[in-house]
């Protein structure tokens, strides 16, 4: 596709419920509120279309996952076409009986899908237990081609690791998108929220910098499962730009849609002042496929 000089991205952040039908309403409001605003590639929250399930092992919760293509996906691809815009979209993917995976959809603005990624690292924490649900990816890593650029979609537990969003960026993704369920243990909260949150933003902030790209976090905010335990989701869905700037930042407790215009020039100027790309020792760099040490 033909190359351009900037994009307009808008980030859906918002509140979950146990309803996909209401979830599929608030999410294609906030679409169409992203889309008004000028947005060009919107990208929604992680499994958006239900509450955050993952808090316990329930085998009957494998019934809120459905195939691709299915009722969600044709919506979302419907609301791609009808605002002409890049759709980013998080299911909980049956690909066949016992075989589910956390995956993202990428719609472009004829409704068709340009690309689909499933979640690489999954995670195995208190009230993170996806690796009950999900099979990890056997996509890899991949830059999709949009009408407005080149993007890469990750998804929330894989923020963690440089691995993932360099290798996305050596494909040419000029932006990397995180859909994320992320937030507190409310007990750890007090004590360690502000630290967390910090460390999320300054990770994914660090990827920007290191591979000269744009990146995007795209939360659910609000308390989910249990009153007196559960987490509190924290929002604060957020744009880095290449020099790691944080230059957009939505509350912690509230529906928000976050719009910022991606300016492709500096991903040029920021690799020339800091050429990482040119000067990395690509020749000494075999002993990353070690789990640890050298073999």
């Amino acid at each position: 596709m033909a190359s351009r000089s900037s994009a307009t991205i808008g980030l859906v952040q918002m509140r979950c419920t146990d309803s996909r039908e209401e979830n599929l309403h608030r999410a294609l409001k906030g679409i169409a509120e992203a889309a008004e605003k000028g947005a060009q590639i919107v990208c929604l929250p992680e499994l958006f279309g239900s509450l955050y399930f993952c808090q316990k092992q329930d085998p009957a919760l494998f019934e809120l996952a459905e195939p691709i293509p299915g009722h969600s996906s044709e919506l979302l691809a419907q609301a791609a076409k009808k605002h002409q815009i890049v759709l980013i979209s998080s299911l909980f993917e049956k690909r066949a009986p016992g075989l589910y995976h956390n995956t993202a959809l990428v719609h472009g603005p004829n409704g068709g899908l340009l690309g689909m990624y499933r979640k690489m690292h999954i995670p195995d924490d208190p009230l993170f237990y996806e690796k009950y649900y999900f099979t990890p990816g056997d996509l890899g890593f991949k830059a999709i081609d949009t009408p407005f650029g080149k993007i890469g979609v990750l998804v929330c537990w894989d923020q963690w690791y440089p691995e993932a969003a360099r290798l996305t960026a050596l494909q040419g993704a000029q932006i990397l998108f995180y859909p994320t369920a992320i937030g507190w243990h409310p007990a750890e909260r007090e004590q360690f929220g502000n630290d967390q949150l910090t460390a999320w933003q300054l990770a994914q902030r660090a990827h920007a910098l290191a591979s000269g790209v744009y990146v995007a976090g795209v939360n659910r905010f609000g308390h989910e499962g249990d009153p007196k335990g559960g987490l509190i989701f924290w929002g604060h869905s957020f744009v880095s730009d290449p020099y790691a700037r944080l230059i957009a930042d939505a509350p912690h407790d509230r529906d928000a849609c976050v719009i910022h215009q991606c300016d492709f020039a500096l991903i040029e100027e920021t690799r020339r002042n800091w050429p990482f790309l040119r000067d990395r020792r690509i020749d000494a760099y075999g002993g990353i496929t070690n789990r640890f040490g050298t073999p």
